[in-house]
Order: structure tokens, then sequence, then C-alpha cells
């Protein structure tokens, strides 16, 4: 099963960076490209364990729905999101948050399977895997700002 690794070093608490990276409402700007938005299940504020969020958005020139449920949850060090229904064949998405001194480092593991057998895994090799990387990146990048400039106004 392909995955993605990212980490991101945050000039913040673990606990500030847990939060956002569960919010709904900071997911959604972090992906307003893809005008990503939650439209059923949690739609607004922190996700919590066994709840679901329904996200549409738009990848690849299509309007896709996809739903996920947080699987695992231990506050502020990790927390798991699995696909229940969408676009890939399965998915998994850790987020996992170290205190290291008064930074935290955040890091996304994201394991995907994708449909179609070889033409999905053909797809990962030419373009998925990078894709992800960069959408991860592009979030991550968002939460940083966010987080260091919520610890900055304190």
């Amino acid at each position: 099963m392909p995955y993605v690794k990212v980490e991101t070093i945050i000039n913040a608490d673990i606990k500030t960076c847990f939060n956002l990276a569960r919010n709904i409402e900071i997911h959604q700007e972090s992906l307003k490209h893809s005008s990503e938005i939650a439209v059923a299940g949690r739609t607004s504020g922190l996700i919590e364990l066994n709840e679901t969020v329904t996200w549409e958005a738009k990848h690849f020139g299509f309007v896709q729905h996809l739903t996920s449920r947080i699987t695992e949850f231990k506050y502020p060090d990790y927390f798991v999101d699995e696909m229940v229904s969408g676009a890939f064949k399965s998915f998994r998405h850790e987020h996992h948050f170290k205190k290291v001194g008064k930074k935290t480092i955040m890091s996304d593991i994201f394991y995907f399977e994708s449909p179609y057998g070889i033409l999905g895994k053909l797809a990962n090799w030419l373009f998925l895997e990078k894709y992800m990387a960069n959408l991860l990146r592009t979030r991550n990048a968002f939460l940083k700002e966010k987080a260091e400039s919520a610890v900055s106004s304190q």
C-alpha cells in the first residue's frame, strides 16, 4: 500500500497544533484551492473520536465526495481518520504530534489504496503520490502559519 509522509516543525505548543489539525473550518480554509467544504457529519468545530465528516471538493477537475471517520484519538499526541466512502479504495491518515522543546513536530502519514487494479497502481506512480504529498504540504504550511500566529498573539 503506498503512503506519503510529511513532517512539519511548528513554533507552537502541541495542543494548539493538535486542535488546529482537527478543526473543520481550518481544514476548509487550508484547502480553499480545491473548494473543499464539509457537507455532512461534523461540519464545524473540532472533530472527535468516532465522528465522521463528509467533504466535497474538486480534484482533477471532478467534484468528489469523501467521508472519513476518526478511528483513533489520543489528545494531544495523535488521531487517525480513515475513509468510509470516497474515490480511494481505502485510506488511513495518521496525524502525529511530538513536543520538542517549545516546538511541535507534526507528522502526517497517509496510507492509501487506489481503485482500478493495475491502472490505479500506475496512477499512484505517475502522479497520485506526488499530488497527495503536495496537498499535505499545502495544508501543513497553512496550519504552521495559523499556529505560529496564534502563539505570537498571546
